[in-house]
């Protein structure tokens, strides 16, 4: 079976542009992003990395880093499309398809592997995405952070079997008996999402020919059209030391807090 993690890039973000250009520790998000991928991909057979973009800029970096560069249209809606795309012009279609986002360079490796693994082992799956329960801590770091940057990091909701019921960019669930919690555990019954989707190609290809959904477009959360229109997401839980995590960078008050983390994982 065949394995591509594509990563979109785009240069024109509405709130931070030029983002897989900047430099976290003197190196370009999009270069510490495709470090990650060509690592893990190199432990799994017939898998390999490629970046997508519609801009010269991004292009031409990746060409710099050493990373195939696939150029894809600047009307796609969403990362998903533009990985689907990339993806119809590889010589060999992929049956599986990692969409990377090129904003989230602090993504665990074992995330990549879980998601990489879970279609191994079932290749009958639609959807495979890592989450994370928080501790207390990172709860409240969470909280905190939303103060300035509301729609930074997201929230999952599960069912029995780690299938998503819900996503939400609200910090979900409500904790009516918190204090107690916090006695009796120190992990929060809070699951924060990653940056990071495996797609079925038959799911994936289902998935870019449905209209946004409701709750996609109020939520700015694309894979709430699955949810709406009942393709299952399988939810693989990871373990990150506490203070760790770091959720996409979407604005350059989350790249500060990215050079910040970079200080931790060093430390």
């Amino acid at each position: 079976m065949k394995t591509a993690i594509i990563i979109p890039a785009r240069y024109a973000s509405t709130r931070f542009p030029g983002k897989p250009l900047a430099l976290i520790g003197g190196q370009s998000m999009l270069a510490r992003v495709v470090a990650l991928a060509s690592s893990i991909a190199s432990e799994f057979e017939d898998c390999g990395v490629y970046v997508t973009t519609d801009d010269a800029r991004i292009a031409d970096h990746a060409g710099d880093i050493g990373v195939e560069c696939l150029m894809t249209s600047e009307n796609c809606p969403s990362g998903s499309d533009r990985a689907l795309q990339a993806a119809k012009q590889l010589p060999a279609q992929p049956d599986f398809i990692i969409n990377l986002q090129g904003d989230a360079p602090f993504t665990p490796p074992d995330a990549l592997r879980a998601v990489i693994g879970a279609f191994q082992n079932d290749p009958s799956l639609s959807v495979v995405t890592p989450v994370h329960a928080l501790s207390w801590d990172d709860l409240d770091r969470l909280r905190e952070n939303k103060k300035s940057t509301p729609f930074s990091g997201t929230c999952a909701i599960l069912d029995a079997n780690n299938n998503a019921i819900w996503f939400s960019k609200n910090i979900i669930p409500a904790i009516r008996k918190e204090e107690a919690m916090r006695k009796a555990s120190d992990t929060s019954p809070v699951y924060q999402h990653m940056g990071l989707y495996g797609f079925n190609i038959k799911a994936l290809e289902k998935f870019c020919a449905l209209p946004q959904g409701r709750y996609e477009q109020l939520e700015g959360l694309e894979q709430l059209r699955l949810i709406e229109n009942k393709i299952p997401i399988h939810c693989v839980e990871i373990d990150t030391p506490s203070g760790t995590l770091q959720s996409g960078i979407d604005t350059r008050e989350d790249l500060a807090r990215a050079e910040k983390m970079l200080e931790i994982l060093k430390g």
